[in-house]
């Protein structure tokens, strides 16, 4: 089973889901806007380019001819899938899924309208006197965020009126694309977050992972860990919710399905047709599999008959202090691995930028230990590594 894989964003994620490929014997494309991006150094080919040109991408997928296209970001010319899907390129999970989820509009409505899933009240401004007006009417405290961004980029919590203009210039600057439009959420005042890794598969029953807690700053990342552990009544809301989705979408792959968690209530909160940033947890041997494995099986058709939760285990997030144009060095590492049962995953990243992730920490242990203790050993481990210009 020999294919050609493109994959179009070549993060963190990607590098591991390359490995996943590569490991299974296939032959890969990264792509991405910059030269010696994490996955492009372990990819056989790659090109630089980009994926918001309509031209450009057209070109790159005709040059390569690829068996499957992977979105690794969020900054593709995505509407453009559907015609190379018709063509008889699979696109992973679908067209339909990639398109839908990277725009938080088109996903909301989805899943508040046509599904009935439970979220935040919300409401969508494309000017900045109807974005007054939207915050006014979920009223404060209240969360925006661009309909088109990644990894948090251009959120912000509006708590008072004066926060307002702020809010709505960083939601624009932040936007990707040519969509410049906003989403206005009710603040959920969650007990927990949650991650519910979601495995949709061309043929055999859909899995779950163990669900992943996690801690957001900026609307990023910081750490994650699992298992989470919830009612087990709240579990299977969330399951049923995470299943109405997937299917509504269609196509096979890893899905990271977020949720806010209350006392007695899941609200369906985002959703992601690839591997999860909080699911590198799983590159601790959390599960038999982890979810770049997991992603890669199921797009191929490799039959993945369970999902075993193995270990306990915390991450915590490594970021730059600045920005720099130089590839960046890492002191700490000794210390950092003076811990018993810790990793550091360094992700290659060619340039700094302030707050950007460029490694994680890893610890774990058995499935029954404490997760507060495995997460303060994670991010101490973190705080021991220092990026630096060299």
């Amino acid at each position: 089973m020999y294919k050609k894989i493109m994959l179009l964003g070549s993060g963190e994620l990607g590098k591991e889901f390359v490995i996943a490929a590569k490991r299974m014997g296939q032959y890969v494309i990264a792509v991405d806007n910059y030269k010696n991006a994490p996955a492009m150094q372990l990819a056989d080919d790659f090109e630089v380019t980009d994926m918001l040109n309509a031209k450009e991408l057209s070109k790159i997928i005709n040059k390569h001819q690829p068996d499957i296209i992977v979105p690794e970001i969020e900054a593709i010319r995505t509407e453009q899938l559907y015609d190379f899907e018709e063509k008889g390129i699979q696109v992973v999970p679908s067209a339909k899924a990639v398109n839908f989820t990277m725009n938080r509009k088109l996903i909301r409505d989805i899943a508040a309208k046509e599904l009935g899933l439970k979220t935040a009240a919300y409401q969508y401004a494309d000017t900045k006197d109807s974005f007054i007006k939207a915050v006014k009417k979920i009223g404060y405290p209240c969360v925006s965020k661009p309909l088109m961004s990644s990894s948090g980029k251009g959120q912000s919590i509006i708590r008072e009126e004066i926060d307002i203009l702020d809010a709505w210039e960083t939601a624009i600057e932040s936007s990707r694309g040519d969509i410049k439009e906003v989403i206005i959420e009710e603040f959920i005042r969650f007990d927990s977050e949650i991650t519910l890794l979601t495995v949709t598969q061309k043929k055999g029953a859909i899995l779950f992972c163990p669900p992943i807690g996690h801690r957001q700053e900026r609307g990023d990342y910081m750490e994650s860990w699992q298992p989470e552990y919830m009612k087990p009544a709240l579990l299977e809301k969330a399951k049923e919710m995470a299943e109405k989705v997937t299917k509504a979408l269609g196509g096979a792959g890893l899905w990271g399905v977020e949720f806010f968690i209350c006392e007695d209530e899941v609200y369906f909160s985002e959703l992601s047709p690839r591997p999860h940033d909080t699911g590198m947890v799983t590159l601790a041997g959390t599960q038999n599999l982890n979810e770049f494995e997991l992603h890669f099986r199921a797009l191929i058709g490799l039959p993945i008959h369970q999902i075993t939760l193995e270990r306990a285990a915390a991450s915590a997030v490594i970021l730059a202090a600045d920005d720099s144009n130089e590839m960046p060095s890492y002191d700490g590492l000794p210390q950092a691995l003076e811990l018993k049962k810790s990793d550091i995953r360094i992700f290659g990243k060619p340039f700094t930028k302030k707050y950007r992730r460029m490694g994680i920490s890893l610890v774990y242990d058995d499935v029954d230990t404490e997760i507060h203790e495995l997460r303060r050993k994670a991010r101490s481990a973190a705080k021991q590594i220092s990026v630096n210009k060299k």
